[in-house]
């Protein structure tokens, strides 16, 4: 089957040839219609993030497409079915292996390209604020990176949890589309120090939770911007994975630091998380309460243009691969 390949030392992306999966009795084949981006994505093919251990070596965290073969203990899935799962690796492929239990059905009233848009940034979404942070209505929360596919996700969840989201950008037109989307407000931090202003917008307070993609560059003022019993969720290291931090802050405010991943985690675990997008986060798609946000499409043959735009910090939402 077709799939992007990385290949020579230049790292390049190329329409390479590769084993169509086999899947086992509680597997599901899918066709894959579309996939998607993921600074992971970046990251792998560069060499510095390996797919877990029995997860396929091809590029792509999420896919979209239909049933295509069921093992023999699926029950809940048919040939046709239109389906999204995240992935441990695989999505930039014709065809991807799935366990059941993964799978989600695509809202009807969303195209394959705009449910490739959900899978990984949903999930961590809900994996972030719900299930780590157990943010709350009424909370305030910082979300760093807001025009990312994860900031455009949790900015619309943290709003329909009726907590109030303040994101952090780097780009005023990406500002302005993030309160479009539903962010109370927004910090430019190249323009700003994002931890005074938030502060100043919650009248000395603080805010409850944050969610960070940066890491050690911003620790500090992250644990310093925090309110007595907040919840800093640390989903990414873009900024250094080392940093000091004033523990007299942690003692004397109850603060939680947490370190969270996605990819990695057990199969139980990503099903029970599966489980609970299933139950909160699907019904608000299929009604329109949330939205995928996609940026731009690009045939997989020109995946390379694609992981340019996102390297560039372009895209707002998600960039999206066209597979067939």
């Amino acid at each position: 089957m077709r799939a992007i390949v990385v290949e020579g030392p230049s790292q390049d992306l190329v329409i390479g040839d590769v084993p169509r999966p086999e899947v086992g009795a509680e597997g599901v084949l899918v066709e894959v219609h579309a996939t998607a981006v993921n600074r992971a994505d970046l990251l792998q093919r560069r060499g510095l993030y390996p797919p877990p251990p029995g997860e396929s070596d091809v590029l792509g965290l999420e896919a979209a497409g239909v049933v295509a073969e069921t093992g023999a203990a699926v029950r809940d899935w048919r040939r046709g079915d239109r389906v999204m799962s995240l992935l441990g690796g695989g999505g930039y492929a014709e065809y991807v292996g799935v366990h059941q239990g993964m799978l989600l059905p695509i809202p009807e009233r969303l195209s394959f390209e705009e449910a490739a848009a959900i899978p990984e940034v949903f999930t961590t979404a809900y994996m972030t604020l719900l299930d780590e942070a157990a943010l709350a209505t009424g909370e305030t929360v910082v979300i760093h990176a807001g025009g990312s596919g994860v900031g455009t996700a949790a900015i619309q969840l943290a709003r329909a949890l009726g907590a109030r989201p303040i994101v952090t950008v780097g780009d005023g037109g990406k500002l302005a589309r993030c309160v479009e989307l539903g962010a109370e407000a927004g910090i430019n931090y190249k323009e700003e120090d994002f931890a005074m202003r938030a502060r100043e917008m919650t009248g000395g307070r603080g805010v409850d939770v944050i969610l960070d993609c940066v890491g050690g560059q911003y620790l500090e003022r992250n644990v310093g911007l925090l309110a007595p019993k907040g919840r800093l969720v640390i989903i990414g290291l873009m900024g250094g994975a080392k940093a000091e931090i004033n523990l007299a802050l942690l003692v004397g405010k109850r603060l939680r630091v947490i370190g969270t991943v996605l990819r990695t985690r057990a199969l139980e675990e990503k099903l029970a998380l599966i489980d609970g997008v299933r139950r909160r986060i699907l019904p608000l798609l299929a009604d329109g309460g949330l939205r995928p946000v996609v940026d731009s499409i690009y045939d997989l043959a020109d995946a390379a243009k694609a992981h340019d735009h996102v390297a560039a910090n372009a895209n707002f939402g998600k960039v999206i691969l066209r597979v067939r």
